[in-house]
Formats: C-alpha cells, sequence, structure tokens
C-alpha cells in the first residue's frame, strides 16, 4: 500500500512559478513509475507528466512541454513538479499518481489505468 500526500500549489500570476511535491509512504517507492494529471473545471482529468520508476525517462503532455519539468528524489521519497511560465490555462487541481509499472511505454504512462495510488489534489490558479 501507498500513500500520496501533496503539497505546494496555491495562487500565482501568469509567467509565475510553482513547485508541487508528492510524498509517498513505504518502502517501494523506487519501483513505482510517477505521474501528474490535472482536471480544470468542467474538464476531464487529463495527462500532465510522468516519470519511470528508474528516474530514466520523462513524458509531457504538449501543452507543457518545455514549462514544466517532472523529477523525483527516491531518497526522499517525494516526486516533484515543476511548473515555470505558468498560464491561465494551467488552472486546475493537480494531482500525483504512482503505478507499479516497471516499463518506459509513454502511452501507458499517461494512462489512469496505469496508476494504483492518487494523492489528494491540490489546487493550481494562475491569474491573468
Amino acid at each position: 500500500q501507498v500513500q500520496l500526500v501533496q503539497s505546494g500549489g496555491g495562487l500565482v500570476q501568469a509567467g509565475g512559478s510553482l513547485r508541487l511535491s508528492c510524498a509517498a509512504s513505504g518502502r517501494t517507492f523506487s519501483s513505482y513509475a510517477m505521474g501528474w494529471f490535472r482536471q480544470a473545471p468542467e474538464k476531464e482529468r487529463e495527462f500532465v507528466a510522468a516519470i519511470t520508476w528508474s528516474g530514466g525517462n520523462t513524458y509531457y503532455a504538449d501543452s507543457v512541454k518545455g514549462r514544466f519539468t517532472i523529477s523525483r528524489d527516491n531518497t526522499k521519497n517525494t516526486a516533484y513538479l515543476q511548473m515555470n511560465s505558468l498560464k491561465p490555462e494551467d488552472t486546475a487541481v493537480y494531482y500525483c499518481a504512482a503505478g507499479d509499472y516497471r516499463g518506459a511505454n509513454r502511452y501507458s504512462l499517461q494512462e489512469f489505468n496505469t496508476y494504483n495510488y492518487w494523492g489528494q489534489g491540490t489546487q493550481v490558479t494562475v491569474s491573468s
């Protein structure tokens, strides 16, 4: 069992930066792929970024590529999402997720079903 606790987020002006953290319980964090998803009001949850269990591969949605960076620190059992050059359209509730998946297929890592555990969500609001 893995529990994910998110922190970070908040209100920022367009062009600003935020960093989200996702702390995992348990000793098997390093064996899980990690992903970030978001859900804007009246929209479906969408993929944002993912990192493989080894940290060797990262994938991003086209809408955030070049602005967001996903990373992980296995010594701290924590995954991060650094968000730069934020835009009003980035406003959403952000969720981290952990999946017992040892592959590196980008399409699998973008799928909700790959992930077994989810964080509680954190609001990110970008004002124009």
